[in-house]
């Protein structure tokens, strides 16, 4: 069997219990055709880049599926069919990921409070010494430089 990635974005107006059922729903179908869930994935609501279907937002899920091209074509053909889900996509990949994916990944790294302030140059030290570059010019000497443009 090959093993997908796949990815569906449902209506924003659904509830999560909503996006729940519906992921439930396309993973019977998968094992009803012999194949498996490897890993799911809700990855909450999240902005789209343009309207689809008249929705700014999506109720985003990943699914990670070993099975049959059948299927997936079985779930394709379903969630064209539903109403709630507005966009899907199937890649096809030669390995799973096994931890979480990087959206998640993402979303634990905007969560972490332990980054120094933008002010705090940490282990880097101060800048490197430049020298003492003396007193600047007054204005109306600056452009008599013969490298200046």
């Amino acid at each position: 069997m090959a093993l997908y990635e796949h990815v569906f974005l449902a209506r924003q107006d659904a509830s999560p219990q909503q996006v729940e059922t519906l992921t439930e729903q396309f993973k019977g179908v998968i094992e009803a055709h012999g194949g498996k869930i490897e890993k799911t994935e809700y990855w909450g609501v999240k902005s789209v880049a343009y309207r689809i279907k008249k929705n700014r937002k999506a109720h985003f899920t990943l699914l990670n599926i070993d099975a049959p091209a059948a299927a997936l074509a079985e779930v394709e053909r379903q969630e064209s069919i539903n109403e709630d889900v507005l966009r899907f996509l199937t890649v096809r990949v030669d390995e799973l990921e096994a931890g979480p994916s990087a959206m998640l990944r993402k979303r634990d790294d905007d969560d972490r409070g332990d980054r120094p302030d933008r002010g705090d140059r940490g282990s880097r030290g101060p800048r490197p010494d430049r020298g003492d570059r003396g007193p600047r010019r007054p204005r109306e000497d600056a452009g008599t430089d013969e490298g200046a443009l």
